[in-house]
């Protein structure tokens, strides 16, 4: 419940500090005070993303946008989760949404043309605020009460959070006791924040999808054959890399350095499996730069010093993942045509997710200095439909994320396909050997005429 709007900076004191305001005059309280900013001072507002999301500011900048009329606001930001109302279509002349990373909430708004996805790393997305290319009027975070002496914390995710904040003209921040307080870079005072709402409610939690039988079989695959103990792992997001972790119990000495982590992680640092003992960098430490999962990792992560939140920039930096002990890097597809590349962001021309970062772990594990990094793709051979996700073509207007050139091993149900070094001829003989037995001549086939010569180990 929201009860007090609080103004820290003395300049233009357009509210009066620690006044109670009832819930519902805290919208024109906090941003009928911006729309001078809006029309005179720039027209972007950032948005913290994943389970940091400020919900409640983003209704209200919403509402205010409506009530005020304003036109041409742009509305930057990575995955957010809960609604996404700026993007309906009674807002189409007020704000235009720009995802550097979409969720489902973004998905329906940029197939219809009401909002727009930007093509990039996650480890670039801060340099767009630092080229200025991005320059928020407004940033709305999401952070924990100050402590002692002022500093707050941004919680769950610090990505591109610190780059975007940086170069905003106006701060409002939704302070929230139930934010769990992380270490890293996360930390920011109080004094930066032009205005605060105060609020205690939980923050968004996300339920893992239990993993079904294929999604299993591709975990233990991998678990057994793909990682070494000491490994420093890396996961995308989505129920097979949770199922690998499921599958590592009996793992020693694994650590994390990772742009995301979520509830698998708990297991395997409750029975000793993860000890980051081994990492070259930050021993002892698990690196993340955002996370969202369930209550229970939210108190686990919650005033840990074990955990570091870092910039998005510095944990996906190739060199920095390149460094990493026995990198192994495990992220899922949808996907992978015979030549191997991979497709990961669209379904045909449908703009599904983004770049994320995929390409940064699967190069930075490709090219570790220790020479025993494993960079993976891993996914079910078949779609919901029995459709084969092992295609002669990707469809017309997907997307390719992942080059053919930085495929190293690709993971199904029905085994490995290690691609590296390997002709094209050989890559569709390997993958073609992975696919779902059903659609196997199909495919071999399909390759003949793709490339003129029968598939041959």
């Amino acid at each position: 419940m929201l009860t007090r709007i609080v103004k820290f900076n003395n300049s233009e004191s357009f509210l009066e500090k620690e006044r109670d305001y009832p819930e519902n005059g805290y919208k024109e309280l906090c941003f009928s005070n911006c729309v001078y900013i809006f029309r005179y001072l720039g027209d972007t507002v950032f948005i913290q993303g994943a389970a940091a999301t400020p919900i409640p500011l983003v209704r209200a900048m919403t509402d205010v946008g409506k009530e005020k009329c304003l036109k041409n606001i742009h509305v930057c930001h990575m995955h957010t989760e809960g609604p996404a109302p700026y993007t309906d279509k009674d807002c189409k002349e007020i704000f235009h949404s720009y995802s550097f990373f979409m969720g489902a909430n973004v998905r329906s708004s940029v197939a219809e043309g009401n909002a727009d996805s930007v093509p990039i790393f996650l480890s670039q997305i801060p340099v767009m605020f630092y080229r200025k290319i991005f320059k928020p009027a407004i940033s709305l975070i999401h952070v924990t009460p100050p402590d002692c002496h002022g500093y707050c914390s941004l919680g769950t995710s610090v990505d591109c959070v610190r780059a975007a904040l940086i170069h905003s003209k106006t701060i409002i921040a939704l302070v929230n006791p139930q934010m769990p307080r992380t270490f890293g870079d996360s930390v920011i005072h109080e004094s930066h924040f032009d205005y605060a709402v105060e609020g205690d409610s939980r923050i968004v939690t996300v339920k893992a999808k239990a993993p079904n039988e294929a999604e299993s079989k591709i975990g233990r695959t991998i678990a057994q054959n793909l990682v070494d103990d000491g490994a420093t792992l890396q996961m995308g997001i989505g129920s097979i890399p949770d199922a690998v972790l499921t599958a590592l119990n009996d793992h020693k000495d694994l650590g994390i350095h990772s742009e995301m982590f979520s509830d698998g992680v708990l297991n395997l640092v409750e029975c000793g499996a993860i000890t980051n003992h081994k990492k070259s960098m930050h021993k002892g430490k698990i690196i993340g730069s955002f996370m969202i999962g369930s209550q229970k990792l939210y108190d686990f992560v919650d005033d840990n010093p074990s955990i570091e939140m870092r910039e998005i920039d510095y944990v996906n930096n190739t060199h920095i993942v390149a460094n990493q002990a026995k990198m192994t890097a495990i992220n899922s597809c949808i996907s992978v045509d015979l030549t191997g590349q991979v497709n990961s962001d669209s379904i045909g021309t449908r703009m599904f997710s983004g770049f994320g970062g995929q390409l940064d772990f699967i190069h930075g594990a490709g090219i570790a200095s220790d020479g025993k990094g494993k960079p993976i793709i891993a996914m079910q051979s078949v779609t919901n439909k029995g459709e084969s996700k092992i295609v002669p073509y990707l469809k017309q207007g997907a997307g390719v994320v992942t080059t053919r050139a930085h495929v190293q091993y690709v993971v199904t149900e029905h085994g490995i396909a290690d691609l590296y070094g390997k002709s094209l001829s050989q890559r569709a003989y390997a993958l073609i050997n992975i696919a779902d037995p059903k659609h196997r001549d199909f495919l071999t086939k399909a390759a003949c005429e793709r490339l003129k010569v029968l598939p041959s180990p």
